[in-house]
């Protein structure tokens, strides 16, 4: 998931085939293809826990890839400074990755950063 995306149709295809392999391996995990090999588990709550944890790999591998996908969240310059209200505020090169926690874990994010020339402050472009 690094970069910005070269091509919507190639990104989104990328990010699906990612989200499929994800999702096949944790189902994998739950009720293996291989009927030689045993499932897991002896009682209502093992399966419950089995269930859960491959519905929370399966949902951070989706919002992991659609958060890679949002154009929106990229600008193409600092805007506005939200401390002194400058308009000398730029882009710094690069990227900075972020960890947040959401309801199913905690996910990482990239985000750009802007710096103010008047005032020196820091902040994300796109906001939250």
């Amino acid at each position: 998931m690094e970069g910005l995306p070269v091509s919507g149709s190639d990104q989104r295809s990328e990010s699906r085939r990612r989200i499929e392999e994800v999702v096949n391996r944790a189902v994998g995990e739950v009720i293996p293809a291989d009927e030689a090999v045993g499932l897991r588990g002896r009682t209502m709550c093992d399966f419950e826990d089995q269930v859960y944890a491959a519905g929370r790999e399966m949902m951070t591998a989706m919002l992991q890839e659609r958060l890679a996908l949002d154009l929106a969240a990229w600008q193409e310059s600092g805007g506005l400074c939200p401390h002194c209200g400058s308009d000398r505020a730029y882009l710094e090169r690069g990227k900075a990755r972020r960890e947040v926690l959401s309801p199913v874990g905690p996910l990482t994010i990239e985000v750009q950063r802007c710096r103010c020339r008047a005032c020196d402050g820091s902040f994300s472009p796109s906001g939250a």
